[in-house]
């Protein structure tokens, strides 16, 4: 289980690819919400759950891909 204190605002997170999927704006109960101005996210909120997080240290490290992330994280309306 994944520390939530540890999920901070602006840190980088990276797919369990090494590649860049966005940076944590808010953790909201089970879902983290990424930064809208970021490039990895296309400037648009987007949601996905904490139970992807695999760890965390000066990255949140998924544990899918960047391409798995992508495909599956839901827009913020």
């Amino acid at each position: 289980m994944v520390d939530l204190s540890l999920l901070r605002e602006s840190l980088e997170v990276v797919g369990s690819d090494g590649e860049h999927v966005g940076r944590v704006d808010h953790v909201h109960g089970d879902q983290i919400e990424l930064a809208k101005l970021d490039l990895g996210s296309g400037f648009k909120h987007h949601m996905i759950p904490v139970s992807w997080v695999d760890h965390v240290d000066a990255h949140v490290h998924l544990n899918v891909t960047r391409d798995e992330a992508k495909a599956r994280w839901m827009e913020k309306h």
